[in-house]
């Protein structure tokens, strides 16, 4: 099942609002309509316990099942550019050490850049979560979020060179 946010969960997430626990609150964050309970699992001690809050907020009308499910932001491939087309040059380059750190604090930056004047109160929230995310599913959740945005804002052009971006600055991921 994938989960998304309703008006009731946006009214949560605003700023001064505060019925919800911080994981529930990351939860409403990460329900775009793309995620399911195994991608909120990491904010949980349990699979379990992530599949009971999300149908805790289900039931209590913070959360909606999509008609019709997409691909994650973070995971959809780059559509090929036209062959007439000269391929994108980045803006600026990378030669610094990956790192869960500097990804966050470029997402800081973007929260402030793209988000701040235009919905504050989103920027609040984003600003919120970051703080409370220390590690890379709660910073991911955050970054696919932001990308869902800038995607239906600025396109899809735009918000594919802040994923890349954001993938230049993630260190690999180990698995243990």
């Amino acid at each position: 099942m994938l989960f998304s946010k309703t008006d009731k969960a946006r009214d949560e997430l605003r700023p001064g609002q505060r019925t919800l626990t911080q994981r529930e609150r990351a939860v409403l964050l990460m329900a775009d309509g793309r995620r399911s309970v195994t991608d909120f699992a990491p904010l949980f001690a349990t699979r379990d316990e992530a599949r009971s809050v999300a149908h805790h907020l289900l039931s209590e009308g913070y959360l909606a099942l999509p008609v019709q499910a997409a691909t994650p932001v973070l995971a959809r491939p780059m559509s090929p550019a036209p062959e007439s087309a000269s391929p994108p040059v980045a803006a600026d380059t990378f030669d610094g050490k990956r790192s869960l750190a500097t990804t966050r604090m470029f997402l800081f930056d973007l929260c402030e850049r793209m988000f701040a004047r235009r919905d504050p109160a989103m920027a609040a929230v984003l600003r919120e979560t970051l703080r409370e995310a220390r590690d890379r599913a709660t910073m991911l959740a955050v970054a696919d979020t932001m990308l869902a945005e800038i995607r239906q804002a600025a396109g899809d052009e735009r918000a594919d060179a802040v994923r890349e971006r954001i993938g230049k600055l993630l260190p690999a991921e180990t698995v243990h």
